[in-house]
This record gives structure tokens, C-alpha cells and sequence, in this order.
């Protein structure tokens, strides 16, 4: 360091100052983005891409929409932080109205950075309340990257990083196209999920559980849409043995499956729901808890034992209550749940006709998936499960092509994610389904078409 300045020598290597996550260091080559707009994003040289995955599945209502960025620009010029211990107009505000767009049930926020510490902060919430260890979540489904969210999280991204001694217990949810249940119909799928649960809970010592952790609509390990009857039943088996449920609608929040939740879908209320992204489009981090009635009664008169400093920050606070005014006056979530039952989901049942490595396309509102097979009959992944790292070569090589025609989804194991923004039209959603379409034909055109066709459009 240097005495009088006290700037430290720069002789040490500081060409990559930041520290990427789920990154080798070394191997990471990014796109570097200008700018962005509406539903597309750009580099320096020209290059622009229809955002097909809305950033991290957060970006609702696109970038640079300019209701949120005046709102967090005014509240800039009136309070930029506050502490959480002090009360404030538009903290308040932005809880009513997160509430407002929630079941009865729901009676306070406690305000987070983000999703992951959201779902540890319900955890923690349910462990205190019931007095129990025990946390059920399921083998395909993600949580977060902190500690005790990755200790409830089932996908591959667990693997080096599992703490130990996580109290977590894992089981299959209903999933027909790779069913563990040997089904053969959606009710059979249903039912054999349910008693699978069941047996489970009597294994494990139903005075052991707190909590069942799910998201009611599985993100990013497949957009995988339950069957008719499960999470009212899932809901059932919670009250008949005292289990706090955990609805994880950080994903699917906000309109994303055509409705303010995925839960709303089946007429089903937790006793905690998490949520971030969609709230405010990532515009200011932000996530949450929405407490129901036996937890807010638990803490009445006990002292919750948790917090964080930007608890419920007031940028985030105004941007969240611009973009819930957004999605009402635009009716964006009915819109969601529109574009997904006449474009989307008709566009890409008609994809899956004419690409034989596709196995299934499935979704509900604007949350799709395609799932790429390298046999339609033995359903055999085009590429694995895999934990993170460098993706197949194949499905490499499938971004690659899309990129080159000015699209960008979220490629992952033997999958294509399509989550565009709310605010995308009918006609830069079509260009995109089109352009994903001539991708795929590209890359494997040339692959043997096997005798039966895709299963078609699970909703």
C-alpha cells in the first residue's frame, strides 16, 4: 500500500475482479450487455436478444419499464434506506398490497433480499412454531443458494455444497412423463404422489415434521404443473398432522402462471408463501414471507429471533408497489394466463410435431418447458441431470444457435425454459417460439425419428 495515497499496489492480477457464481473461475466468458429495454437486451456490437427467460425468471415487466424506474428514482430523492426498526409510509404500503393480491389467510410480510433467505427465514419460522426438526421437500425442486435453503433444495446444484445435518427428508412429487410411480394417467399420477407422501410422514414420525416445502409450480428443474387434486391434497395431509405447508412462490409469484400465485390455481392457502422476483421485477432486491394465521399467532407475544438490515428497503418497497400497480392496470396476469392458453402453449404443441427430439412441452401461463429426448419411445434425456457446470454439448450448442437468431432462453439439462416477460406481444412471442423452432431444427434435424410422437402439451 502506498502511504500517502492509501491505495494498495496494483501489481497483484485484478483483471477478473469479480467472483462469478456457479462459475469456474477461469472458464467464464460473458456476453457483455449495453443495454436493454422493454423485452430485449443488447451488446456494444450491435448484437440483441429477445429475453425468452426474463433475466433469472424475475423480470415481469421487462427492463427498463418507466412507472418502476420513476418510482425508485423519487423515493431515491425522498429516503433512500431506512432501518426495519423504524415505521414508514410506503413499507407499509408495499405490504398491504402484497397482501392484497394474497389469500385471506395471509396476514403479515416479513420483508427479505431475496428468495433464498425468504425460504430460510420460513423454515426457521415453522420449526419455531411446531417444535419440530423435520423438513420434507422434494428430490426435483430448488430453493436457494444459502445454507438452509440449499439444505431443502433437491436438484443437483446441492451436491458439494449440502451442509450436514440438514434435517431435510426428500420425496418425489407427481411428475407423469418420468413418473417414479409407474402411472400411466394423470389420476394415477395424483394418487400415487399423495400416498407416496403419505407413507413418507409415517416413516419419518409425523410429531418430527414442521414443514412441507414445494413450489406449486416447479421452476427451474422442469416447470413441472401438478395434477389436478395433489396440493389440495398435499394441503390435507399437512392439517390432518399438524405440518406447516410452505408454498416457495418466488418463481411463480406475481402472475407468472396466470394467476397472482400458482397456488391460486388450485384454490390452495399455505401457512407461509415466499416470493421475490416477480414482486418487483429484481429492480431493487427484494423477497419475503407472507405469514398466515397459526404462525402470526404463535408471534404475538413471542419475539421472532431473526432480521436483516435492508428489511423491507424503501427503494425496494417503492418499486415493488409501482410494479403491483403495473400488473393490475395492465391486467398482466390475466394476460399470462391468456398468451399462455392461445400462443404459447398451441405454438409449442406444433413445435413438438415437427422436431423429433422433443418429448413433451408443458406449462401453464407463461411458464414452458421442452423437454429434449434423444428417443421419443425410451424417452431417453438428450443430455443428464446434471449438477452445474459447462452444459451437454448438444444443448450448447442449442443456445449457441438461438443467440445467433437473436433469442435468449434458459437452456438447462435436457430442457429449454421459455418464462418471457408479462409485458412481451403476441408477435415477439411468435418470433421467438419460431426462432427457438429453427434452432432446434438446426442443431438436431438430423436425428432418427423415432415411431411415436410427443406426448404433446401438459398443462
Amino acid at each position: 500500500m502506498n502511504p500517502s495515497t492509501g491505495v494498495r499496489s496494483a501489481s497483484r492480477d485484478r483483471s477478473r475482479p469479480v467472483f462469478h457464481p456457479w462459475s469456474a473461475q477461469g472458464a467464464v466468458r460473458q456476453v457483455r450487455v449495453d443495454g436493454a429495454a422493454g423485452c430485449w437486451f443488447w451488446d456494444r456490437d450491435g448484437n440483441r436478444w429477445l429475453d425468452l427467460h426474463s433475466q433469472l425468471g424475475n423480470l415481469h415487466l421487462g427492463h427498463q419499464h418507466p412507472v418502476l424506474v420513476e418510482a425508485v428514482g423519487a423515493q431515491a430523492a425522498r429516503l433512500c434506506t431506512l432501518a426495519p426498526s423504524y415505521g414508514y409510509e410506503v413499507r407499509d404500503e408495499a405490504a398491504r398490497l402484497i397482501l392484497d393480491t394474497m389469500p385471506d389467510a395471509m396476514r403479515s410480510v416479513l420483508f427479505t433480499n431475496g428468495g433464498a433467505d425468504a425460504n430460510e427465514h420460513a423454515l426457521r419460522m415453522a420449526r419455531l412454531v411446531t417444535g419440530r426438526p423435520k423438513v420434507l421437500a422434494a428430490h426435483r425442486s430448488y430453493h436457494g443458494a444459502t445454507d438452509g435453503a440449499m439444505a431443502v433444495t433437491g436438484d443437483p446444484r446441492r451436491w458439494s455444497a449440502e451442509p450436514p445435518g440438514s434435517r431435510t427428508v426428500r420425496f418425489f412429487g407427481p411428475y407423469l412423463y418420468r413418473s417414479e410411480f409407474h402411472a400411466t394417467t394423470v389420476e394415477e399420477e395424483c394418487e400415487r404422489a399423495l400416498r407416496h407422501l403419505r407413507r413418507l410422514i409415517g416413516y419419518e414420525g409425523p410429531e418430527t415434521v414442521a414443514a412441507i416445502i414445494l413450489e406449486p409450480v416447479v421452476g427451474s428443474n422442469g416447470v413441472l404443473v401438478p395434477p389436478p387434486g395433489y396440493l389440495p391434497g398435499v394441503r390435507e395431509l399437512c392439517d390432518e398432522f399438524g405440518i406447516l405447508l410452505i408454498a416457495d412462490e418466488v418463481m411463480t409469484g406475481f402472475g407468472r402462471c396466470g394467476a397472482w400465485f400458482a397456488g391460486d390455481l388450485h384454490d390452495v392457502v399455505p401457512d407461509l408463501l415466499t416470493f421475490a422476483k416477480g414482486v418487483n421485477s429484481g429492480y431493487v432486491p427484494m423477497g419475503g414471507v407472507a405469514v398466515g394465521e397459526r404462525v402470526a399467532a404463535y408471534f404475538e407475544d413471542r419475539p421472532y429471533p431473526g432480521g436483516l438490515t435492508y428489511s423491507g428497503h424503501p427503494l425496494a418497497c417503492a418499486s415493488a408497489v409501482a410494479s403491483i400497480g403495473v400488473l393490475r392496470d395492465d391486467k398482466l396476469v390475466e394476460r399470462a394466463e391468456l398468451l399462455g392458453r392461445t400462443v404459447l402453449g398451441p405454438s409449442l404443441a406444433r413445435l413438438a410435431q415437427r422436431v423429433p427430439v422433443v418429448g413433451e412441452v408443458r406449462g401453464v401461463g407463461l411458464a414452458w418447458a421442452i423437454e429434449l429426448v434423444s428417443d421419443r419411445d425410451s424417452r431417453e434425456p438428450l443430455a443428464p441431470y446434471a449438477a452445474p457446470g459447462p452444459l451437454a454439448p448438444p444443448m450448447a450448442q442449442l443456445l449457441a444457435a438461438c443467440r445467433e437468431r437473436g433469442v435468449w432462453p434458459l437452456v438447462a439439462a435436457n430442457r429449454v425454459h421459455l418464462l418471457p416477460p408479462l409485458i412481451i406481444t403476441e408477435t415477439e412471442l411468435e418470433r421467438g417460439i419460431e426462432a427457438v423452432a429453427d434452432a432446434l431444427t438446426e442443431v438436431f434435424g438430423g436425428h432418427r425419428r423415432a415411431t411415436t410422437g410427443p406426448t404433446g402439451v401438459t398443462t
